[in-house]
This record gives structure tokens, C-alpha cells and sequence, in this order.
């Protein structure tokens, strides 16, 4: 099998050196590209296609999340891991992009290493921080009287996925909601994106598992 190709997005040149030196000595890791800014991480993503990017927040000019968004609307195989000194609401934001996983920059470098290769092998896996912040929302948030099959979609979406899993055409579901045609192809087109899959048939097949149209 060929190497795992990693985008580095982080606009710390020390902090890129580190990541750098801990990947260059794996030797199923390499490192492809290093981005400085938001708007690098994207350009980059389309010219390189790397199987995971390691994506900071705080960048100039478009941020880590909505760079994270950008890229998987138009490469929804690639990888993204959140590597942050944040662990605030960003968590959420994050998750709502797509990223699969989320860790501190305070992580020692196996606590890394071990993020890295879950996140591309398709895992989602958060910092122990991340994780107690995470369980103590949900512990504080009753859940909602109709399940939230996938927390990546809005209401909205949840709406349109379900009328596409009973059937109905983009101009039935936009008869069916008083919507535009234009406004349900691009909630579809965004659906796609978030459930990272590429044509209906495949969202159908992931909502038909996850119990909607049951």
C-alpha cells in the first residue's frame, strides 16, 4: 500500500517544523504540503488530494472550520483532523464541517501519531479534554423527542434526507416544502457532502442503516 499523504494547515512555522519531524519519521507517512493560511489549506486540497490535513483554527483569512467545509464539499474522501489550543464551542463548529477528529497541540507526539492514523482510517477521535467536554454537553442536553440520526445535519436536512430515502425528486421535495428547486439541490448537494458519500443512491443506503425510512 502506498503512503498515508498529509497536508499540514497551520499558520505556526515551528509548530508545522514539529509536525513535520514527527511524520517524516513514520515510513507510511508523507507529508505533501504545508498551508499557511485558510485559503492556502483549500487551493492546496484541490491540487494535491492528500488522504488527510492536519487543520488549524486560527488562520489568517478563512478560518481551520470553514476551510474544513470548503474542502470536503468538493473532496468529501479527504480526511480532516482539528488540531487546535481550542477547546471551546469550536468542537461543535468543527463537527458541523466534517472534521473527523479533533485534539489540543498540548498532545504528546503517540497521543498525535494515534489521532492521525484513526482519522485516516476513517475514525473519528477527539483529545481526552475534547472527549469530557463533549460527554458533559450531551449529558446536559436532553435529547430531542424525534433522534438525531446524524448531529452533522441540520433539521432542515434531516427533512430533505428523509423525503429523498421515501423517493421523491428534487422538484417533489420542493413542491412538498414550498421551497425553490435551486434552494433542495443545494441542501442535497450539502447532505452529500456531510455524509461524505456521492450520488443518492449511496445517502439512501447510509440513512436506510442509520434507521430513517424505517
Amino acid at each position: 500500500m502506498g503512503k498515508i499523504r498529509v497536508l499540514i494547515a497551520d499558520d505556526h512555522p515551528v509548530y508545522r517544523f514539529g509536525l513535520r519531524s514527527l511524520l517524516t519519521s513514520l515510513p507510511d507517512m508523507e507529508v505533501v504540503g504545508e498551508a499557511e493560511t485558510g485559503q492556502d489549506a483549500v487551493q492546496q486540497a484541490a491540487q494535491l488530494c492528500p488522504d488527510i490535513i492536519l487543520m488549524d483554527i486560527n488562520m489568517p483569512g478563512i478560518n481551520g472550520i470553514e476551510a474544513t467545509r470548503i474542502i470536503l464539499e468538493n473532496r468529501p474522501e479527504t480526511a480532516i483532523l482539528i488540531i487546535t489550543m481550542f477547546d471551546d464551542e469550536t468542537i461543535f463548529h468543527a463537527m458541523q464541517a466534517g472534521a473527523l477528529g479533533y485534539i489540543l497541540k498540548g498532545a504528546d507526539p503517540e497521543e498525535t501519531e494515534r489521532a492521525i492514523r484513526a482519522v485516516a482510517s476513517g475514525e473519528a477521535i477527539f483529545s481526552p479534554q475534547v472527549a469530557e467536554r463533549l460527554i458533559n454537553y450531551f449529558r446536559q442536553h436532553k435529547p430531542n423527542s424525534k433522534p438525531n440520526y446524524f448531529p452533522e445535519l441540520t433539521e432542515r436536512e434531516l427533512e430533505i434526507l428523509d423525503l429523498v430515502v421515501h423517493g421523491l425528486t428534487n422538484s417533489a421535495i420542493a413542491e412538498r416544502l414550498v421551497l425553490s428547486p435551486k434552494t433542495v439541490r443545494n441542501h442535497v448537494s450539502k447532505i452529500f457532502g456531510k455524509l461524505q458519500v456521492s450520488n443518492r443512491t449511496q445517502a439512501i443506503l447510509r440513512a436506510r442503516d442509520a434507521g430513517i425510512g424505517k
